[in-house]
């Protein structure tokens, strides 16, 4: 038995996204959120056999265009990565959204406007066409805040370290610089990997939020080692762990909503204030503090993100099951 998905390729400021264009299964479910635990129960092997080796690689991610479930909007979207299938993710949002309008898949109903389903919520979009391309895409993204503060670890050849926990549409564990941790380029990529493997078991066994309003969302499945800016006119640096090995090469587009909820909880970052973010490859977002909100009983904010995506062009996959590595795998 063959399965085909047709497939539009590329990256959102470095970061791949893969928008499979054809072949998305049917779900069950009235929300996108309820549409992700069917896929997650029924059809999990999909992103495993597109986003893991031989037909992926360990920072791929991607996710389907789906009709909305809510009648003043104008599509639903579904995440697939290697760390799984994502409640929200900023750079594929870009990505997606970006391929969607350049060929043809959405046809907004007010042009350089969307309103766009996500498991975790309603996104607000402004877009930005020149000549066939969409030039940016601004996310105004779900509301953001800070679930934990000074969350004592030791880190093994590191050593002790204050994380905060942190929700931008994913939760993350934030690390600022400290002790030992003197900024992003005193470690380098293998070693940041191998260190937050750690960090991220420890916060877990220390921490486990769950999001007050929807149950289904719920774990710290991110790292961001935070730092200082290298490029002019950028406020901040940052590198974001993901899946088993995986470094963001974007700026981590829910990664920078909750950076944005941190700065602004500790007084660093007002409403209204931009924040250029520079990722790890020096790629760059522009986030900005839309207004102040509640998350439940958390005080947090509507953070908006703004990037822009390129199509590098179109794959037809094929995962046939007389193939033994038809689900996909990883060597971690």
């Amino acid at each position: 038995m063959r399965d085909i998905f047709f497939c539009i390729d590329g990256h959102t400021a470095g970061n791949p996204v893969r928008l499979v264009a054809g072949a998305a299964p049917l779900l069950a479910g009235a929300t996108m959120a309820e549409r992700r635990t069917d896929f997650m129960a029924r059809y999990d092997w999909i992103r495993t056999a597109l986003c893991f080796e031989p037909r992926g690689h360990d920072m791929m991610s991607g996710g389907f265009l789906y009709p909305p479930t809510l009648p003043d909007t104008d599509a639903g979207v579904l995440f697939i990565e290697t760390s799984g299938c994502l409640p929200m993710c900023g750079h594929g949002s870009i990505g997606i959204l970006t391929f969607g309008i350049e060929h043809g898949l959405i046809r907004p109903r007010v042009p350089g406007r969307l309103r766009i389903e996500v498991p975790a919520g309603l996104l607000e979009v402004d877009y930005h066409v020149e000549g066939e391309r969409v030039a940016s895409v601004r996310i105004r993204n779900v509301p953001s805040y800070v679930a934990a503060e000074g969350i004592a670890i030791d880190v093994p050849g590191l050593g002790p370290l204050s994380v905060d926990v942190a929700y931008g549409g994913n939760y993350y564990a934030i690390v600022e610089p400290q002790g030992a941790y003197r900024g992003l380029d005193a470690l380098g990529a293998a070693r940041l990997i191998e260190l937050s493997r750690a960090v991220r078991e420890q916060v877990r066994a220390a921490f486990q939020p769950v999001h007050p309003l929807e149950p289904s969302i719920g774990g710290v499945s991110h790292v961001l080692w935070a730092d200082a800016p290298r490029g002019e006119g950028a406020h901040g640096r940052n590198a974001v762990f993901y899946g088993e090995k995986a470094i963001d090469r974007s700026p981590c587009g829910t990664g920078t909503s909750a950076r944005l909820a941190h700065l602004h909880a500790s007084g660093r970052l007002k409403t209204g204030e931009a924040f250029v973010h520079e990722s790890y490859i020096g790629s760059r977002f522009i986030g900005r503090v839309e207004a102040e909100t509640t998350v439940g009983d958390f005080k947090g904010i509507v953070p908006s993100i703004e990037g822009s995506a390129i199509a590098t062009g179109f794959n037809t996959i094929w995962v046939d099951r007389r193939d033994p590595f038809w689900a996909g795998f990883q060597v971690v």
